[in-house]
C-alpha cells in the first residue's frame, strides 16, 4: 500500500445512521455483529480498516486484479446481508460495496478513497408522505425501516398475492380478461396499500424483483384459466420504469411464457403514460419487440400526462386506458365529458382500442357506452377477485349481462332531461 498501487474496496452499512435516528443500541448491535462476520470471513492477509461512521475499507494490494476484487465483494455483499436476529426481531441489512483502482491521475490516496464513500450514498431514495405537520422523526424512521424489512421478507414469507380485476368488453358481451393487480397482506398490519409499499419497493431496488414474480404468477393464472376452458382471456400486467430500464426486458417476457406454456396473445403489458414517455428510445424498442413476439401493450392512466399526442406518434401499441380522473363523474362532468369523447374518438381514429377504467357508477357506464367507448374495468363489474372468484365471475354470462343491459325508456328519460335543461 506504501506505493500506493491496488485496487482499494469500500463495504457499507447503509442501515447505520437510519437505525441510530430511533435506536442507536441497536445500530451500534448490527455495525458490530456485521464486522464480526467479516471479520471471520476475509483471510489473514487482507488489510482492513474501519473509516467511516458505519464503512469498512479493505486493501487488496497490487496483486489483485479488478474483477477478482469484485467478485469477493460481491461474496462478501451476499454474506454480510444475511438474516440478523436482535431478540426477537430479524432484520436483513442493507450492504453496498465499492471499488476503486490505485492510483488515479491527479487523485491521491485520501481523496480516493473520500469519493469511493462518498459513492456509497448514491440510490434513490422515496418521499414519505404525511398528513400532519407535526413529525415524529424517530417514529417515522421506525416505521419506515420496519416495513421496508418487511417488504424484503414479503415474497418469501408468502405474503404478497395477486387479485384479478375484469375486463369487461360490451361490444362482445363478455369478459375479456383481466388486470392482476399484486396485494400485500402484512401478518400484523394487515393489508397495505400500494400506495404506500410500491414506492417503498422502488427505492429500495426490488421492482424488478417483485415485477417478475408478479409477471409469473399471473402467467401462471393465465395458463389456468386456458387449463379449465377460458382460452379467449388475457391478463394485463403492469411494468414499473425499473423494469423498463432493462435491456433483457423483452428476452425475460418470453421466457416467461415459455415457463408457463402460456401464447404470447394471453399476455398484455400495461404501463404509464409517464414511464413510457420517460425513455423514448427504449420504450419503442421494447413495444417493438414484445408486439412483434405477439404481446398486446397498452398504456395505463392515458390523459393525465403533457405527452399524450405525442406519445401516439412515437410510441406503437394496442389499447389506451382513460385514467379513472376523467370517468368518475363523466356523465354529469362536462370537463371530463369532452376530454372522454375526445380519447375515444382518437383511439377509433388510429384504430387502438379505448378502454375506460374506474367505472364505480351506473351512469357513468351508460355515458360512456353512448358515446362510443365499449371496453370497461371497475368497481360496478367487479373488484378485483381472487383466481377462482375470477373464473366463476367470468363463466356468470347471465349476471354480466345483467350489468350491461340498458333499459331504452330509462335511456330515453336521461337524455330529454339533457336536452331541456
Amino acid at each position: 500500500m506504501a506505493d500506493g498501487r491496488g485496487v482499494l474496496g469500500v463495504i457499507g452499512f447503509m442501515d447505520f445512521d437510519r437505525l441510530c435516528a430511533f435506536d442507536p443500541a441497536l445500530g451500534e448491535r448490527l455495525l458490530l455483529t456485521i464486522v464480526d462476520r467479516l471479520t471471520r470471513m476475509l483471510p489473514e492477509e487482507r488489510l482492513i480498516a474501519h473509516v467511516d461512521r458505519a464503512s469498512v475499507a479493505i486493501w487488496f494490494g497490487p496483486d489483485v486484479v479488478e474483477e477478482a476484487a469484485q467478485t469477493e465483494l460481491d461474496v462478501l455483499r451476499y454474506a454480510l446481508g444475511d438474516v440478523v436476529i436482535d431478540g426477537d426481531r430479524e432484520i436483513l441489512p442493507e450492504i453496498r460495496v465499492r471499488q476503486a483502482r490505485m492510483p488515479a491521475d491527479g487523485v491521491n490516496a485520501q481523496a480516493m478513497l473520500s469519493r469511493t464513500l462518498a459513492s456509497l450514498t448514491v440510490q434513490p431514495s422515496a418521499v414519505v408522505a404525511v398528513a400532519s405537520p407535526v413529525l415524529d422523526l424517530a417514529a417515522l424512521a421506525s416505521e419506515r425501516y420496519a416495513l421496508e424489512q418487511d417488504l424484503r421478507q414479503a415474497i418469501a414469507r408468502g405474503e404478497l398475492e395477486m387479485r384479478y380485476q375484469p375486463l369487461i368488453d360490451a361490444g362482445e358481451g363478455r369478459v375479456s380478461g383481466a388486470e392482476s393487480l399484486i396485494r400485500w397482506f402484512h401478518p400484523t398490519l394487515g393489508q397495505v396499500s400500494p400506495s404506500r409499499f410500491v414506492p417503498v419497493m422502488e427505492a429500495m431496488g426490488l421492482a424488478h424483483e417483485i415485477g417478475m414474480w408478479t409477471l409469473n404468477a399471473a402467467a401462471r393464472e393465465a395458463r389456468s384459466w386456458q387449463a379449465q376452458g377460458l382460452d379467449a382471456l388475457r391478463v394485463a400486467v403492469n411494468v414499473s420504469g425499473h423494469q423498463l430500464d432493462r435491456d433483457d426486458m423483452a428476452a425475460l417476457v418470453a421466457r416467461t411464457l415459455a415457463r408457463h406454456s402460456l401464447g404470447a396473445a394471453a399476455l398484455e403489458i400495461e404501463l404509464t403514460e409517464s414511464v413510457a414517455m420517460s425513455d423514448g428510445t427504449r420504450a419503442t424498442q421494447l413495444f417493438d419487440a414484445l408486439r412483434a413476439a405477439g404481446v398486446r401493450i397498452a398504456i395505463d392512466d392515458f390523459g393525465t400526462g403533457y405527452s399524450s399526442f405525442s406519445t401516439l406518434r412515437t410510441l406503437a401499441f394496442d389499447k389506451i386506458k382513460i385514467d379513472r380522473e376523467f370517468v368518475t363523474n363523466v356523465d354529469t362532468l362536462r370537463d371530463s365529458q369532452a376530454i372522454c369523447q375526445s380519447i375515444v374518438a382518437l383511439g377509433r381514429g388510429l384504430g387502438i382500442r379505448v378502454l375506460a377504467e374506474g367505472v364505480e357508477r351506473r351512469a357513468e357506464y351508460e355515458w360512456l357506452l353512448r358515446h362510443g367507448c365499449t371496453h370497461f374495468q371497475g368497481y360496478y363489474f367487479s373488484p378485483p377477485l381472487k383466481g377462482a372468484e375470477f373464473v366463476a365471475f367470468a363463466r356468470d354470462s347471465a349476471g354480466l349481462a345483467k350489468l350491461l343491459a340498458i333499459d331504452p325508456y330509462a335511456m330515453r328519460d336521461r337524455i330529454t332531461e339533457r336536452l331541456t335543461a
